[in-house]
């Protein structure tokens, strides 16, 4: 066995991705979350011997004190994602963002390491034409980037961490998520056909999930060498203006009509290019292009409908 792993909220879209691999890669997984979406997105695994799943809430000190004692690794996935979600919630957000993560901080003996997974939406409004990296102002413009930028604060104070700033996520999980922007604006060019669009000059970057999940583990690999330091994780090919994305979109679904609307606004309002180069000089690639992540998107909307496949 190569370790122990504790992830809080590993029951999620990046969580159902990240814990075969792991498994597969010989470490001992427990996953704490409370399971409230109603998915079996782990299921497959309950009969792994290296595999444990506790139901239970993320800031309960008691019951994540009995668990992360006996972790060499913590990855602090439990979070409510998005500005929509945190808008709707700023209590669970702040408590769940970065109450429990500053709690469980607290816990760890200083020879335990963290993985923690942020979000690029910390850059808030970037200058026109200039790459955020990771010495780049931090401004984020709603309580989703707000708590998470102070968790990660806290994470890399602590030490003994490596936090890594993840861009907008795409493909298919089994605990899917369509609200996120190509999963959404592809459910809508395969199930409606149309979609109108605010503020279709923003840009943003893009990553696949099982990109970030290989990242997470190539910075367990190279913790050595990575410990201490943050990392944009993007596609570098990807930094796409929601107009730009809808093109994409519309050379796999031919059908698929974008309007931009010429009033209104977009409530989330970031808009940045990123440079992802520090991570790539790590040796980190990934292997997703945005194009086979819609490719994806296309088959697996052809197997769900949008009931539940949410966060808000």
């Amino acid at each position: 066995m190569k370790g122990k792993v504790l992830i809080t909220g590993g029951g999620g879209y990046i969580g159902s991705i990240l814990v075969p691999l792991l498994l597969d890669d010989g470490y001992a997984v427990t996953v704490i979350d409370n399971f409230q979406h109603g998915f079996n997105s782990l299921a497959l695994h309950a009969a792994h011997p290296a595999f444990d799943a506790v139901r239970g809430d993320c800031r309960d000190q008691a019951l994540v004190a009995r668990y992360v004692k006996d972790a060499d690794w913590v990855i602090p996935l439990a979070a409510v994602v998005g500005a929509p979600a945190c808008a709707q919630d700023p209590l669970a957000a702040t408590s769940i963002n970065l109450d429990a993560v500053r709690m469980v901080l607290g816990l760890l003996s200083s020879d335990q390491r963290v993985i923690f997974p942020v979000t690029n939406s910390g850059y808030g409004v970037g200058e026109a034409g200039v790459f955020c990296d990771e010495n780049s102002p931090l401004r984020p413009i709603s309580i989703y980037g707000r708590t998470k930028v102070d968790a990660e604060k806290a994470v890399m104070d602590r030490g003994n961490a490596i936090s890594f700033r993840l861009a907008t996520v795409f493909g298919f999980a089994p605990r899917m998520r369509i609200d996120l922007l190509v999963n959404d604006f592809t459910y809508r060019a395969v199930r409606d056909r149309a979609v109108v669009i605010f503020e279709g000059h923003f840009k943003r970057n893009y990553i696949h999930i099982r990109d970030v999940a290989k990242g997470f583990m190539h910075g367990m690999s190279h913790f050595e060498t990575m410990n201490g330091e943050v990392y944009n994780m993007g596609l570098s090919e990807a930094n796409l203006s929601k107009l730009e994305l809808c093109a994409k979109i519309k050379g796999h679904v031919p059908a698929f009509a974008y309007l931009e609307a010429p009033v209104g606004e977009d409530p989330d309002k970031r808009d940045y290019i990123v440079s992802n180069a520090k991570l790539e000089a790590t040796g980190w690639r990934p292997a997703h292009s945005l194009d086979m992540g819609i490719q994806e998107l296309i088959k697996g909307y052809r197997m769900i409908r949008n009931e539940v496949y949410s966060n808000v």
